[in-house]
């Protein structure tokens, strides 16, 4: 089993800490991706990159990371040597920073961030800032949580491989049983798929209880789906259950911000979101909502799949609740609105 504990949790580049084994800092190493990473859009912003990317990279990566977050549009500007400098580390490690998030060497690094930087700018000339003080007022909490969210939609669509995402829908839409693990913030996740797929005659099941996950593991077989939902890629509950599914015959389908997170070596297949959590924002926030922007682009790929069964199961599941809400007869007719007459 993969030690997940020395995994870290990203709330900012402030907080991250290397992860050990720490890769040496020589000229010789590279990082790789592993089995199962999904390799990003040539157009993803290479900021959703190192992000995702920055739990996994060396000490002095991190540092150089650090300093391209901070001001990617300054960096686009500055020399190999400058950004050396400012990591107070050496010019070898920059080129080695740049191939470890796949964009060949500084110079396309800065040709990426400088295009980032324009299309950032014509999205939007509002400069919300990616955190929440205590000084913030409700009106500025409001647009930077409105923004930070809308920004996560945005980048999870961007940095999506959606040649991965369809050869993960053609297994949910041919499996003879899909289960679902996920616990806290991403175990909501994870029963929005299983209702999802209920809904349209999919056997599925959600599990978040760890007992249960490893025992919905153990029974699984060759022509089923395990699909495990975990933001940082570290969780242990949910990694145990997608190994053990994984033993017993299943396909496995892991959901993350981290592509190189204990998580994806586990999975067949990875699934990635881009999600940046900030003080206030902790996982049950902007990584949720960036998780259920792919669990919805999967529900409406395997529904077409299926689209006769669907839309037929979907009209049934719609006629079965609609004596339950208000305002609705019987037959499904609005009841006529009350006169006073």
């Amino acid at each position: 089993m993969p030690m997940v504990s020395k995994f870290p949790t990203v709330s900012g580049v402030d907080t991250v800490e290397p992860v050990e084994p720490v890769a040496p800092d020589g000229p010789e190493f590279i990082a790789e991706t592993p089995k199962g990473a999904v390799e990003r859009d040539a157009d993803a912003s290479p900021l959703v990159r190192i992000r995702s990317l920055l739990p996994g990279l060396a000490r002095a990566e991190q540092r150089v990371a650090k300093v391209v977050l901070e001001d990617p549009s300054a960096v686009a500007r500055r020399s190999i040597t400058e950004v050396a400098l400012a990591a107070s580390t050496s010019e070898t490690t920059v080129t080695r920073f740049c191939k470890a998030i796949g964009v060949g060497g500084y110079p396309q690094l800065r040709i990426a961030l400088a295009a980032d930087t324009a299309r950032t700018a014509a999205r939007s000339s509002r400069n919300l800032g990616g955190d929440i003080t205590m000084e913030d007022d409700l009106a500025s909490v409001v647009n930077k949580v409105s923004f930070a969210d809308a920004r996560a939609v945005e980048e999870t669509a961007e940095q999506l491989d959606v040649g991965e995402l369809e050869r993960v829908i053609d297994l949910l839409a041919g499996a003879g049983r899909v289960d679902v693990y996920g616990v806290g913030a991403s175990a909501f996740v994870a029963a929005d798929l299983q209702q999802k797929l209920h809904r349209i005659g999919r056997v599925s099941f959600a599990w978040s209880d760890t007992h249960i996950m490893l025992t919905s593991a153990a029974v699984l077989n060759e022509g089923d789906v395990a699909v495990g939902i975990s933001h940082t890629g570290a969780t242990t509950d949910t990694v145990e259950a997608l190994r053990v599914a994984r033993e017993h015959g299943a396909t496995t389908v892991a959901l993350t911000n981290f592509p190189r997170s204990p998580i994806t070596e586990v999975a067949d297949h990875v699934l990635t979101t881009a999600a940046r959590e900030t003080t206030f924002r902790s996982g049950a926030t902007a990584s949720r909502i960036a998780q259920l922007t792919v669990i919805d682009c999967l529900f409406i790929g395997v529904a077409q799949r299926h689209m006769d069964d669907a839309v037929h199961a979907l009209d049934a599941t719609r006629d079965a609740v609609g004596t339950h809400r208000l305002g609705v007869r019987p037959d499904g007719r609005r009841r006529p609105r009350e006169t006073g007459k």
